[in-house]
């Protein structure tokens, strides 16, 4: 078994690394590491979409995974999950990705520039259909994501895109992720913890210290469970 796990930034998933063996890096991009006999790439593309979908696409043109997780922090519009609630992203959404008419705003399969069921796409949303078989992914609540260019921090814009685009968190990476993984047939799966609302800007309220803690704590049993 070989394992990509991919995360915008190493400081997210840093307290995992100190528990898996530093192999070596081809690039300041690509880590190698070893969890028992278990080989784990680390992909750190940046933040954003545009990074994530080149840096994947590159490395899945010459490599093969039996299993790809991407994780980070993110914000959430549910109030009912709690700061520092870890999450599994089974589906995504590109709000941003459309056109405004007045004061409309179209989508791209609105628009008919994309057929809302062309693959991987099903009816214009990405769908994770490739899922691995869990229990500890089992376990965590199945939330729908969507993923921005621009986090929201007003009021007028959360309430647009919660009426547009409803949905549970919002990342800046997650769509890329899953929609390279399922042109390639790769089982995946998106795990997020939150660490925020997303709400007017206050970085007083965000607790990003609880969410990586919590973040890292599952994904160390999950890739332990995965590999045993």
């Amino acid at each position: 078994m070989s394992i990509l796990l991919v995360a915008a930034t190493e400081f997210e998933i840093r307290p995992l690394l100190g528990q898996m063996a530093f192999q070596r890096k081809d690039q300041d991009r690509l880590h190698h590491y070893r969890f028992r006999s278990t080989a784990v790439d680390l992909l750190i593309p940046g933040v954003g979409m545009m990074q994530t979908a080149f840096h994947m696409g590159k490395l899945l043109g010459k490599s093969r995974y039996s299993l790809a997780l991407n994780a980070g922090i993110a914000g959430t519009f549910n109030p009912s999950l709690k700061i520092g609630s870890v999450v599994n992203v089974t589906e995504e959404c590109l709000p941003e990705m459309g056109a405004e008419d007045g004061a409309a705003f179209l989508s791209m399969f609105e628009l008919g520039l994309i057929d809302p069921d062309d693959f991987p796409y099903r009816s214009g949303k990405l769908i994770n259909f490739r899922m691995p078989s869990s229990p500890a992914l089992n376990l965590l609540p199945k939330v729908i994501g969507n993923t921005v260019n621009r986090v929201h921090g007003t009021l007028e814009s959360i309430e647009k895109e919660k009426a547009l685009f409803p949905a549970d968190i919002e990342s800046m990476e997650g769509a890329a992720f899953l929609y390279s993984c399922l042109s390639e047939s790769i089982p995946c799966a998106q795990i997020r913890s939150i660490s925020n609302y997303v709400e007017e800007r206050d970085k007083s309220r965000w607790n990003v210290s609880l969410a990586l803690k919590n973040l890292n704590k599952v994904l160390f049993d999950l890739i332990q469970e995965l590999v045993s």
